[in-house]
């Protein structure tokens, strides 16, 4: 099968074949129909997170499953599917009180020991190439194989290209409004970065009944799409204090803050926009090492800062639950598509991503 594989940090990635193994007991094993290139995929391509190399790239995406190992029970062959790169086993303590996103059991997690999943041929006799499976997927190949707590059945009439945004960036933002924070109708919100998961933020605090949404961005185009999602006000952040503009805005500071970008500086801004009482949530993935400096005064106001892993999802519930809202009119996912890509186009979609002017490039396969 086709792939699209990192071998070198900071290097274009290169389209090789690459063998996929049978499924195992519990694996299941997926044909590719669809995967969008998120941003967090160019963090690892840059190196601000570390991977083992080779590896085969691609966390967000939808398919068909195309073969069941001996114990699988959960979905079977010709379901489509959304994948979740955090599967879960079903009964640690963080499983079993209700933090399925949490979960880091080595049940669902191949050991550097166990039987390599994808790896390249060496028709020479050299022996085989092993390729490191990326985030529990590796989606930037025709088939993945994944354990089966990695992927939830979805309705057939939902669209693969759209299906997939659900798999990170709409679970991330959505999950991180409803559940991490839990926006309730009427609360103000701000959102810092307007891409993929702060579009899905800012549509999530809409379906929460947010009664003010702040979208806050460098980029004019994503301003505007941000209204499209829900926005009730937009700010540039190139006009000013960021801050200052919110707590004008609202009187004193947002009730919810979300930073969907992964920097020091807007990390720090989303906490200094609160109100009293109110909670900041960082989505964005700040690289390894980096330290935010927060005023220790600003906690006896009860202000609160706090991570989101993948929205603090209960996947195999809410994904469905997401599809569900997106057919019914609430969940917007045709606007968060900026292109429709090959596989083989895969690098200009990164290039894009670094001059932060689309909001999602999607990769289909035929």
């Amino acid at each position: 099968m086709k792939a699209a594989v990192l071998r070198e940090v900071g290097k274009p990635l290169q389209i090789e074949t690459v063998s996929i193994s049978k499924p195992g007991p519990r694996e299941v094993l997926i044909r590719t129909k669809a995967a969008g290139v998120c941003h967090s995929d160019l963090h690892f391509v840059e190196g601000s997170y570390p991977h083992a190399l080779p590896a085969v790239l691609g966390h967000e995406s939808a398919g068909i499953v195309e073969a069941v190992g001996s114990e699988v029970r959960t979905v079977k062959v010709g379901d489509h599917v959304i994948t979740c790169l955090n599967p879960y086993c079903g009964h640690c303590e963080v499983c079993l009180t209700g933090h399925l996103n949490l979960c880091i059991s080595s049940e669902t997690r191949r050991a550097k020991t166990d039987e390599p999943r994808l790896f390249r041929e060496d028709l020479s006799g050299a022996g085989d190439t092993k390729m490191a499976q990326f985030l529990n997927l590796s989606s930037f190949a025709e088939m993945m194989l994944v354990h089966e707590h990695a992927c939830v059945a979805i309705r057939r009439d939902m669209p693969f290209d759209l299906a997939a945004l659900i798999g990170c960036s709409v679970l991330t933002g959505v999950g991180a409004v409803i559940h991490t924070s839990s926006v309730r109708a009427g609360e103000t919100v701000a959102v810092i970065g307007c891409g993929g998961v702060g579009l899905a933020t800012i549509n999530g605090a809409a379906i929460a009944g947010a009664g003010r949404i702040i979208a806050i961005d460098r980029v004019p185009a994503k301003l505007e799409l941000a209204r499209q999602f829900g926005a009730t006000d937009l700010i540039n952040a190139d006009d000013g204090d960021v801050v200052k503009q919110v707590q004008d805005l609202t009187g004193g500071g947002v009730q919810h803050s979300f930073e969907a970008i992964g920097l020091k500086v807007t990390a720090e801004q989303s906490f200094k926009m609160l109100r009293r009482g109110g909670t900041a949530n960082i989505i964005g993935m700040i690289p390894v090492g980096t330290k935010i400096e927060l005023n220790g005064s600003d906690f006896l106001g009860e202000k609160r800062i706090q991570g989101s892993f993948m929205g603090s999802n209960r996947f195999p519930v809410d994904m469905p639950r997401l599809v569900d809202f997106y057919m019914s009119g609430k969940l917007k996912l045709d606007q968060m598509i900026s292109r429709r890509i090959k596989l083989e186009e895969i690098n200009s979609a990164f290039d894009e991503l670094k001059r932060g002017e689309l909001a999602r490039s999607v990769i289909v396969f035929d």
